[in-house]
C-alpha cells in the first residue's frame, strides 16, 4: 500500500480544532496519548480521489453528499469535497420540499447558487432528486386535488344559540362571579372591580374559520366590554360596546384556532348592571344543501328505552315516549342516559344532535361523546334549555378523539320527571363539492411535475447532467403475490407525511411521466442528450433476510416501464446504509447478500451507483446500532475492512463500462442531535474532520491494493 507524506487541507483544519493532536503546534514537547497515537498513520494517506486508477476506470466519479449551505461557505466541507471527491450530491436542497412553497411558487436560489459554485470549483453534481413521495410539500399537492365546492351565494350558518330566557340556574364555569335570570335575561351586576365570566361555552368551532358573535345586549350605563373567543391558551378578542337600549352587537373573529370554543365577557371597570337576551355564534359559507346522514336514529315506537345508570334512576317507553325519572339529584355525571356504539365516531367529524324534550321543571342538560376506555371525553354539545313544554332543539360538537363509542345525556343535576322523543344523532354531507375525478387528479399532477422538472432543469442550465429521477419507488410488500414487490402506495406506506405521485400517476405512468418531463427539459436548458443519465434509486437492495427481492422487483419494475418502447433508464442507484454486524454468522450473510446485489444489478446491463453508502456498527442483525463512543479501535478497524469489501466487490463484479462510481453519504460521524443515525460512527473522518480507519478502509478498496 502506497503511503504519502502529505496532510489535507481539511485533515489540517481539524487538527487545529483539536490543538492537542498535533505537537508540532505547541512550543514545547507532549507525548501522545495512546488513543490518539494510534491513529497517525492515517496522515501519510494522500487525498480519496487519487488512488482511483483512472486509466482502468475512466468515467469512475466519486462522491460525497453534504449540505448546500455548508458547501458554499468555502469552509471545511468545501475543502473536503473538493480535495477528496469528483462530485457532491446535495443533502436537502434540490428536493421539492426545499424548492416549492405552499402555494406552488417555487425558489431556486440555492440551487442556482450551488451550480455556479460547483463550476467554479471543477466538480460536478450529482442531481437528488426529481421524484419522491417522501419531503414533498404536502399543503400545495393535496390543495390541488381537493374537493372543490361549487360557486354561489353565501350564506350565514349558526354554530350555537344560547337563549337566556330559558334559564334558571347558570350553566357555565363560575369564575368567582355567577350572573342572575331576571325577568328574561341574563343579568350582571358589576361594582367596577374587574371581573369576567362566561356567556357561552362548548361551541364547535374549525381551525382558520372565521366566526361572528352577536349579542342582544343592554346596559343601564353606555360602556363596553372585552370579549375573548377560543380556548385558554388560544384566545382572540375584541371590544362590544353597548348603552341603555336593546341592541344586536356583532363582532367577528378570524382565523379561529381551536375545534370547541367559549365565549368570556370582562366588562373591566364598568359600574353598573349589563343584561343579555340572547347570543349566537355564526360563520358564512357557499349556500348549499346538505344531506343528514342519520348514526343514530331512536323514536321509541318499538318499546325499547334509552340505556342509562344511576343511583336511583328509572328509564321507560310509556306511549311512545322515553321516561325517565329522578327522584333524587346529584352531580349531573353521576346519572346519565347512554348509547353504546360497536363503531367509534370519527374524530374531528361535526356531529349533529337533534331531540324532542320537555321535563317536569325547567332546567339544562348536557351531552357529549365519551370514551369508554378511561371515561375520556371527546366533546361536549352546547347545554341545551329544557322547560315543560314539548320543545325540538338541534345541537353541535366536532367529536374530539379517538375511541369514543359512547353519546352520553348527563341528567344526575336534573331533579324530577324529562321525556325525550324523536332522538336522531347524524352529520351532513354538503351536495355542493365537486370531487376531482382520478383522470383530473392524474392531469392536474402531471402538469404540476411537469412544472417542478421544468424549473429545476431551468435552474441547472444543463449542468447537472446526471440524476435520481425518481428516489426510493419501490415498497417492501407484495400486496398483489406475483413475486416482486409493489410500488410505495397509501396502501403500504403514510399518506400523513408522504405525497405518494404514484397513487395517481400510475404504477407505469408515474416514473415515465418524470423520465420524459427530465429529457425533454434538460435539453430545452442548455443540455446535451446524449450526456444525460438518469437513475432510479432504492434501499434495502443489499438485504439477505429477503433475498435479495427488493434488488430483483427493482429489476423488473424498470423492464416494465421501459416496456413502452420509448422510456429509457440509464442506471440504478443502491443507497446501502448498512451496519457491520459483529456477530459472525450474521455479518457472512449480510456480505453474501451483497455479492448477489451486485450480480443482479450487473445482469440489468444498466449503470451501477453505490449512491448513499455509510456505516453504522451492532452488536447482532437488527440490533441497536452503537453509539461512536463505544466502538473500539479494533471494532472500527473490522468496519475499515467492511467498507474495503464492499467497494472491491464492486469493481469486481460490475463491468467497468457499467460503473458510474460511488458515493459517501456521511463524511463525518453523525452528531448526536442528529436525524441520520444520531451519535452513530457513521463517517470517514470523526466529527472534527480527523481520518478515522474506515478512510483507510475505504481507499483501499478503491487502490485495490493491500
Amino acid at each position: 500500500m502506497k503511503r504519502y507524506m502529505k496532510l489535507l487541507p481539511v485533515l489540517a483544519l481539524g487538527l487545529a480544532m483539536g490543538s492537542c493532536v498535533d505537537d508540532a503546534i505547541l512550543p514545547y514537547p507532549v507525548e501522545k496519548p495512546e488513543s490518539i497515537a494510534q491513529y497517525e498513520y492515517l496522515n501519510n494517506y494522500d487525498v480519496l480521489k487519487s488512488y482511483i486508477d483512472r486509466t482502468k476506470y475512466p468515467n469512475f466519479k466519486l462522491g460525497l453528499a453534504a449540505a448546500v449551505n455548508d458547501f458554499v461557505q468555502h469552509g471545511v466541507v468545501y475543502e473536503a469535497v473538493t480535495t477528496n471527491f469528483d462530485e457532491m450530491t446535495a443533502g436537502n436542497a434540490m428536493k421539492y420540499a426545499s424548492v416549492v412553497n405552499d402555494e406552488g411558487v417555487m425558489n431556486f436560489s440555492t440551487v442556482s447558487n450551488f451550480v455556479d459554485e460547483a463550476k467554479a470549483a471543477g466538480i460536478t453534481i450529482y442531481g437528488h432528486t426529481l421524484a419522491w413521495h417522501s419531503q414533498q410539500n404536502m399543503t400545495y399537492l393535496n390543495g390541488l386535488i381537493a374537493d372543490k365546492e361549487m360557486e354561489g351565494d353565501l350564506e350565514e350558518i349558526q354554530d350555537a344559540y344560547f337563549d337566556y330566557s330559558t334559564y334558571t340556574e347558570f350553566p357555565f364555569h363560575v369564575m368567582g362571579y355567577t350572573p342572575e335570570f331576571v325577568d328574561g335575561c341574563m343579568v350582571s351586576h358589576y361594582p367596577g372591580e374587574w371581573y369576567q365570566y362566561f356567556v357561552a361555552d362548548q361551541i364547535p368551532t374549525t381551525v382558520g374559520q372565521t366566526y361572528k358573535v352577536t349579542v342582544c345586549i343592554q346596559g343601564s350605563a353606555p360602556g363596553s366590554l372585552n370579549a375573548q373567543f377560543g380556548n385558554w391558551g388560544n384566545i382572540l378578542e375584541q371590544t362590544i360596546s353597548f348603552n341603555e337600549e336593546w341592541q344586536e352587537v356583532s363582532v367577528e373573529y378570524d382565523n379561529c384556532p381551536v375545534t370547541s370554543s367559549f365565549v368570556v365577557f370582562q366588562p373591566g371597570t364598568f359600574e353598573g348592571d349589563i343584561r343579555i337576551k340572547w347570543l349566537k355564534v355564526t360563520h358564512t359559507e357557499v349556500a348549499a344543501t346538505a344531506k343528514e346522514v342519520p348514526v343514530i336514529e331512536h323514536d321509541f315506537s318499538d318499546g325499547t328505552p334509552i340505556g342509562g345508570w344511576g343511583d336511583g334512576l328509572s328509564i321507560s317507553v310509556v306511549d311512545g315516549v322515553c321516561v325517565i325519572e329522578n327522584p333524587l339529584a346529584a352531580q349531573n355525571w353521576e346519572k346519565q342516559l347512554c348509547y353504546e356504539q360497536s363503531t367509534p365516531f370519527e374524530n374531528g367529524k361535526k356531529y349533529f344532535l337533534r331531540l324532542k324534550v320537555k321535563g317536569s321543571k325547567d332546567g339544562a342538560i348536557v351531552a357529549g361523546f365519551q370514551n369508554p376506555n378511561g371515561y375520556v371525553g371527546c366533546g361536549d354539545f352546547p347545554a341545551f334549555a329544557v322547560t315543560t313544554d314539548w320543545k325540538e332543539i338541534t345541537v353541535s360538537t366536532t367529536c374530539s378523539g379517538d375511541g369514543a363509542t359512547r353519546l352520553l345525556f348527563n341528567v344526575g343535576d336534573y331533579e324530577g320527571s324529562l321525556y325525550f322523543d324523536d332522538i336522531c344523532l347524524y352529520y351532513e354531507e354538503k351536495t355542493n363539492i365537486i370531487e376531482m375525478t382520478p383522470e383530473e387528479k392524474k392531469d392536474t399532477l402531471t402538469w404540476a411535475m411537469d412544472n417542478w422538472i421544468k424549473g429545476m432543469m431551468e435552474a441547472t442550465g444543463g449542468y447537472v447532467t446526471t440524476w435520481d429521477a425518481v428516489n426510493e419507488a419501490i415498497s417492501g410488500t407484495d400486496a398483489d403475490g406475483d413475486g416482486y414487490y409493489d410500488l410505495q402506495s397509501a396502501s403500504n406506506g403514510d399518506p400523513t407525511t408522504n405525497f405518494y405521485w404514484q397513487d395517481y400517476l400510475g404504477n407505469e405512468d408515474y416514473v415515465r411521466i418524470v423520465v420524459a418531463k427530465a429529457r425533454q427539459y434538460f435539453q430545452e436548458y442548455g443540455g446535451n442528450p446524449s450526456d444525460l443519465k438518469l437513475f432510479i434509486n432504492d434501499y434495502n437492495l443489499e438485504t439477505w433476510w429477503d433475498g435479495n427481492k427488493k434488488a430483483e422487483s427493482l429489476v423488473h419494475w424498470i423492464e416494465t416501464w421501459e416496456s413502452d418502447g420509448v422510456t429509457k433508464i440509464d442506471g440504478i442507484g443502491t443507497q446501502m446504509h448498512v451496519t457491520y454486524i459483529l456477530n459472525e454468522a450474521d455479518q457472512k450473510a449480510q456480505e453474501d447478500a451483497i455479492v448477489n446485489m451486485f450480480q443482479i444489478l450487473a445482469a440489468s446491463g444498466k449503470l451501477i451507483k453505490i449512491s448513499e453508502l455509510d456505516m453504522g456498527i451492532c452488536e447482532k442483525a437488527f440490533g441497536t446500532g452503537l453509539k461512536t463512543e463505544e466502538v473500539t479501535f479494533e471494532q472500527q478497524q473490522k468496519m475499515a475492512e467492511f467498507y474495503t469489501f464492499i467497494i472491491r466487490k464492486y469493481f469486481e463484479i460490475i463491468p467497468v463500462e457499467q460503473q458510474y462510481g460511488i458515493t459517501q453519504w456521511c463524511a463525518t460521524d453523525s452528531p448526536a442531535d442528529s436525524g441520520w443515525r444520531g451519535g452513530e460512527p457513521v463517517g470517514l473522518w470523526d466529527i472534527n474532520y480527523n481520518r478515522k480507519p474506515t478512510y483507510e478502509g475505504f481507499l483501499k478498496g478503491l487502490s485495490g491494493e493491500e
